[in-house]
């Protein structure tokens, strides 16, 4: 995929997209349709040679580790590098996932 191409539905688990705004990297755990964004712009396979710098409305950042997930649950995207950026699906802002408590030990 070349950069200024937008990252959609044709992608696989466990390709690794990048942000043409910000250094935020992330790695596609589940994709449905859409293209995804990151700080107002899309996300390509290739490393953009000047990142820019993210929207107003998409600056809340990511945070490393953390998998960030769509309403319907059909996109999953966990972040590999942070950002400054916020992650996005066809201007849709994405949520931090929960955490799934540990069951109880006896």
């Amino acid at each position: 995929m070349r950069l200024g191409t937008k990252a959609t539905s044709a992608m696989k688990p466990g390709t690794k997209l990048k942000s043409a705004a910000c250094d935020t990297e992330v790695m596609v755990i589940r994709c449905g349709e859409g293209a995804i964004e990151c700080g107002g712009a899309a996300m390509g396979e290739a490393k953009p040679e000047a990142v820019g710098t993210p929207s107003a409305d998409f600056a809340a950042g990511t945070l490393m580790g953390k998998r960030y997930v769509d309403a319907a649950g059909t996109f999953e995207l966990l972040c590999v590098k942070p950002g400054k950026g916020s992650l996005s699906v066809d201007g849709v802002a994405l949520q931090v996932k929960d955490a799934k408590p540990l069951p109880a030990s006896d």
